[in-house]
């Protein structure tokens, strides 16, 4: 039988004193009223879009109790943070937004997370910074934390393409569940494949999914056909392909390309989306799927869609905050595993 002793009095030490650092042990986080769960409560509202979320959607997201988000929903209404509402398609399902005075306060929050992060990591050089930012993209995909995400696996025995990518992490990033790690994408850039670029995407897909999904060699292979083929001929006013950077090493890539579609609305397909666990936190995969949509904008496309599977809920809320939406959802068996594949819409007006 193994000994988890050892470890278990590392991990609950290293909490303990994280736990102070990022200052959740005091009586309000970042020197507000709220608590770590209200915040956090605040931050998906807040990022949620214009619409706000619904009620469900964040009580699954976070796995709170129905009754104490009510209670968090409750004081916020009573504090002119939010407004309540319900869903236009369906008027059982409650829905949530902030007002103008609860995006003030959700906005000062936000600042001083940043400042209160920056701070420490200020304490460290560059070096260090690296690998701090690297030893969290690690934990993270070792405990499944929300950063791996898969998206356009395709269409299982449907007839309509097949695709892969790994998405990207949205939410608390680094402490407390507000600003750092919500991220804008700062200090990544996104620049045009170079050679080794494409063998690079089809070996880290490869990788990260067998470790982080247990899929089998048959998603590395058809994410190498796809690679295959747009590196084989591709027309650069219509498609493209990024690879992201940041502190001078590759953290991911996206693709985007035509799709043919049964109604003759130009398509574009979003596709191979992929954030390395090292970057996860940093806004890589915001700028990845916005620099999609400008892209499939500026070319003229109407619509934009990926495929997905159900549960991946950090990658789902870029896509909902970006204004994609589930249009098809059903059963495959593809990769090694029983899946539910979703289609996702954007239309481009």
């Amino acid at each position: 039988m193994v000994d988890l002793a050892p470890a278990v009095a590392a991990v609950r030490s290293f909490n303990r004193g994280y736990t102070k650092v990022i200052g959740v042990l005091e009586e309000g986080l970042l020197q507000s009223s709220y608590t770590l769960t209200e915040v956090r409560v605040l931050f998906e509202i807040a990022h949620a879009g214009p619409d706000g979320s619904s009620v469900a959607r964040i009580r699954e997201d976070l796995g709170l109790d129905p009754g104490y988000l009510s209670r968090i929903l409750a004081r916020f209404d009573n504090e002119g943070l939010v407004v309540r509402g319900r869903a236009p398609e369906d008027a059982r399902k409650g829905t949530v937004a902030l007002t103008e005075r609860g995006a003030g306060v959700f906005s000062g929050l936000d600042e001083r997370s940043s400042e209160q992060v920056a701070a420490w990591l200020s304490r460290l050089g560059a070096g260090e910074r690296a690998r701090l930012v690297e030893a969290m993209g690690q934990i993270g995909a070792l405990l499944q934390l929300e950063g791996a995400a898969a998206h356009d696996p395709g269409s299982a025995g449907t007839g309509t393409g097949t695709g892969t990518g790994i998405g990207a992490a949205v939410g608390a990033g680094v402490g407390t569940g507000v600003g750092a790690g919500a991220g804008t994408g700062a200090g990544v850039t996104l620049r045009a494949p170079r050679p080794g670029d494409y063998g690079w995407a089809v070996e880290r897909h490869g990788a990260l999914y067998a470790a982080e999904r247990d899929f089998d060699e048959s998603f590395e292979a058809d994410v190498a056909q796809i690679v295959a083929d747009y590196a084989r001929s591709h027309d650069p006013e219509r498609v493209a392909f990024w690879i992201a950077e940041a502190l001078g090493r590759r953290v991911g890539c996206v693709a985007l390309v035509r799709r043919p579609t049964d109604d003759g609305v130009d398509t574009a397909q979003l596709r191979i989306l992929l954030v390395e666990p090292s970057a996860r936190g940093l806004g890589v995969g915001w700028r990845l799927v916005e620099e999609c949509v400008a892209f499939a904008r500026k070319a003229g496309y109407r619509r934009v869609v990926l495929y997905t599977v159900d549960g991946l809920s950090a990658a789902h809320r870029i896509y909902r905050a970006v204004g994609f939406e589930i249009v098809q959802q059903e059963a495959v068996q593809m990769w090694g595993h029983h899946l539910v594949e979703q289609e996702w819409r954007l239309a481009l007006g």
